[in-house]
Formats: C-alpha cells, sequence, structure tokens
C-alpha cells in the first residue's frame, strides 16, 4: 500500500514538472513568435518608409537633375539651394512615395507614383528627334491625348495650361521628359486641372522630375473623435465644445459643398471611389479638400471601369462604386448605382450624427432629425436609378437645411455655458 502510495506521488510530481515545462515552452514559444513577427512586421512595412531610403530616392532625383535628364522650378531649391528640405516619410506603398518637406518654411507634401525617373515610360519622340523641331501643337495633341487615355477626357488646348510649359529653355528635352512622367500620375493631372476651378483639390506647387509638390493640410483620421485634428488644423481656439460642434457643422456643409460642385460643376461628373477620412483634409476656413484622387474617376473613364461581366451584383463593385448585374446577358451597368453622397453620409456623417454623439448646443429634436436624415441618406437606394438620383437630391437638400439651422442654433447659444461631451 506504501508502495503504491509513493508510487502515485512520484507519478503526481513528474506530471506537475512536465506540466510546467510545458507551460514554459509554450510561453516562451509565445515570446519567440511575437519577436519574429515583430521584425517581419517591422521589415515588411516600417523599413519600406525610412529616412534613408527616402534620402536615396531624393539623391538619385538631383543625380538624374545634374546630369540633364530631369528639370523643374523645384529643382534648384531642392538640389543646389537646399531651400526644400527634406522631413520624414510618410507614405511607401509598390513605389509610390509621399514625404514630408519644408519649402521656405512652409510644410509641403511631395508625391510621385514611382520612385525612380526612369520607370516611367519614355516619349518614343524624344529618341526619334530633337526635341526643339517639334511642333508645339504636336506636343499638345500628344499631352491631350495622354490625358484622355489616363481619364478618359477629351480636352482642347486653351484647358490643357496647367500640364504645359510653354516657354522653351536650353533643357527643353529634359522638360518634355519630365513633363511626360507627371502626365503618367492620375492624381497630378486632376490636382493641375482643376485648382484653378476648384476648391476642394489640393494646389500644385511645383515639380522636379516625377516628383510633384502639393499643399500641406491635416488629413482626417476615422480614429480620432472629430474625424480632423481640429486643434492642428485650425488652433487652440477650437478646443471648446461649442467650437468643435461648429467647426463639425461647418465641415459637413463644406462636404456637401464638394458633393454638389463635383456632381454638376464639370463636364462629367466626378466619381470618387475610395471614400474615407484619411482621403479628405481641411483648410484654416475648414474648406474640404480632396487628398488623395487616385481612385477618383470622371464619368466616361467610371463607366467603362463598371461596365464589366458579372453573375451577381456584387460583382459589379468596384471599392466604393457600386453598379447592378443585368443577369439576362450578365453584364454591369455602366451607369453607378451609388453616389457620392450616399457614401459620405455612411463613412463619416454616420460617425459625427449618431445617438452616441450628443450636442448641448443643438436642441434636442433637431439632433433627431439630423440623425434620421443620415441614416436615410446613407441606406442603399432603389433599383431605379432615376429614383435614386431623386432620393439624393432630396437628402443633399434636406441635410443642406438641417445644418444650417444647426448653424443659426449655434450662433443663439453663443456665449450660454455648455458641457464637454467629445
Amino acid at each position: 500500500m506504501r508502495g503504491l502510495l509513493g508510487f502515485q506521488r512520484l507519478r503526481l510530481k513528474v506530471w506537475g514538472r512536465c506540466t510546467l515545462l510545458l507551460v514554459l515552452c509554450w510561453a516562451a514559444g509565445c515570446l519567440l513568435g511575437s519577436a519574429f513577427l515583430f521584425l517581419v512586421h517591422r521589415s515588411l512595412f516600417s523599413e519600406r518608409c525610412t529616412d534613408e531610403k527616402s534620402h536615396r530616392i531624393l539623391a538619385r532625383l538631383c543625380l538624374d537633375y545634374s546630369k540633364g535628364a530631369l528639370t523643374g522650378d523645384l529643382c534648384e531649391d531642392l538640389c543646389v539651394a537646399q531651400k526644400l528640405v527634406y522631413k520624414q516619410c510618410l507614405y511607401y506603398d509598390r513605389g509610390k512615395k509621399v514625404i514630408q518637406a519644408d519649402w521656405k518654411g512652409q510644410p509641403v507634401i511631395l508625391k510621385s507614383k514611382k520612385e525612380i525617373f526612369s520607370s516611367y515610360q519614355r516619349l518614343r519622340l524624344l529618341d526619334e528627334m530633337e526635341t526643339q523641331d517639334v511642333p508645339e501643337t504636336e506636343l499638345l495633341l500628344m499631352v491631350a491625348l495622354e490625358v484622355k487615355n489616363v481619364l478618359g477626357l477629351e480636352l482642347s488646348n486653351t484647358t490643357m495650361g496647367p500640364l504645359w510649359t510653354r516657354k522653351r529653355s536650353l533643357h527643353w528635352k529634359a522638360q518634355v521628359a519630365s513633363m511626360w512622367s507627371l502626365l503618367q500620375q492620375e492624381e497630378y493631372i486632376y490636382f493641375s486641372l482643376l485648382q484653378d476651378f476648384s476648391k476642394h483639390v489640393l494646389r500644385v506647387i511645383g515639380s522636379c522630375g516625377h516628383f510633384y509638390a502639393v499643399e500641406y493640410l491635416t488629413a482626417g483620421n476615422a480614429w480620432h473623435k472629430t474625424i480632423f485634428p481640429l486643434e492642428d488644423a485650425i488652433g487652440l481656439s477650437f478646443t471648446g465644445t461649442k467650437s468643435k460642434v461648429k467647426a463639425i457643422t461647418d465641415i459637413a456643409l463644406s462636404f456637401l459643398d464638394m458633393v454638389n460642385h463635383f456632381d454638376n460643376d464639370f463636364s462629367h461628373r466626378l466619381h470618387l471611389c475610395d471614400i474615407k477620412p484619411e482621403n479628405f483634409a481641411i483648410r484654416n476656413d475648414l474648406t474640404v479638400v480632396a487628398i488623395d484622387v487616385d481612385m477618383a474617376f470622371f464619368e466616361p473613364k467610371m463607366r467603362d471601369i463598371l461596365e464589366q461581366n458579372c453573375t451577381e451584383d456584387e460583382d459589379c463593385n468596384f471599392f466604393d462604386c457600386f453598379s447592378k448585374c443585368d443577369l439576362r446577358i450578365r453584364k454591369c451597368g455602366a451607369e453607378r448605382a451609388n453616389n457620392n453622397l450616399q457614401v459620405i453620409c455612411d463613412k463619416i456623417f454616420r460617425h459625427w450624427f449618431s445617438p452616441n454623439f450628443r450636442r448641448p448646443t443643438i436642441s434636442f429634436p433637431l439632433q433627431l432629425q439630423l440623425q434620421k436624415a443620415v441614416h436615410e441618406c446613407a441606406k442603399p437606394g432603389p433599383k431605379d436609378l432615376t429614383q435614386h438620383q431623386q432620393m439624393s437630391l432630396h437628402s443633399l437638400s434636406e441635410l443642406y437645411h438641417l445644418l444650417q439651422a444647426s448653424q443659426r442654433e449655434l450662433q443663439k447659444a453663443d456665449g450660454l455655458p455648455g458641457e464637454n461631451h467629445w
């Protein structure tokens, strides 16, 4: 009996030690696995957007400039005078580079779809003849054809002023090569063409080779309570509750202005297919600006993208731009079934006008009306596209009316104490 009890105690002791050993091995494995994943994550993501790599890319750009391969109105400031100074890398993915820099004391953003100048398709004309001998009408025709290829738009010679430098210099060949690399970047074309007609797109400051500089603005963030960090963008005067509510109301109205503007003020409707807070920013006057238009398309290009083969409606979804599948011919409709307003209501306005955020400076009935209007605006529309368009126009008008009513209530509430719910 004693032998049996002793054996059981020994077995329990061995089992306990084995269990402890297994737990320790499991914990060590978890730590090693976490360390490995951390290193992999750093190598795959963080190290791709390093200062070292950014400096190397800009040094290559300046080397090409010194060799006369490229040029631009910012090359001298970047490569010689040091008036355009690198600050940090903001984004790098599959060659697309976004860099923050300081230009004469002002923050700017440098962008390029590809990191190396030679990665862009070269204009054959540069190899076939001396560029000085090429008639300007022929160059303008090539620019127009490239814009049509990229955007699906046909432009007249008078419209292409922002895309074309008419003044010929000693480095004319480098000018044409640089221009051609910029014309292969959709965002550059959008910003350059629209900046004189729209306050809702970034202003292009200048370029050097395939890199172009745009104004620096504070972008939105889905995790921020107010989406846009108002203190950074506007100043400390917007730290109070009333100020924040007023700012958000003004920003929401600017979003509606942008929707109306993109729908009606160009020769073709401009569709935004990647709507999220990070792709918008605000200026000091609270104007909303589209800062990432890689997925923006005018109507002709949008129709080409949507008109694909399908077996169900889900096959006709292109990011935030949806179409309907015609099962009789197994083809997606060329007309977009949703619209910019509907997606903005769903992805941005819902965050501001939800029951979770009460605004003591706006009457409760008006808050409820706003919540209901945003909910209705964000809902998928009917299959009849004409009816859907009419409902969207009604939503746009109703939201304008309710937000302007909110502005009036906030003006009346000036000077009254309020709680901080943000």
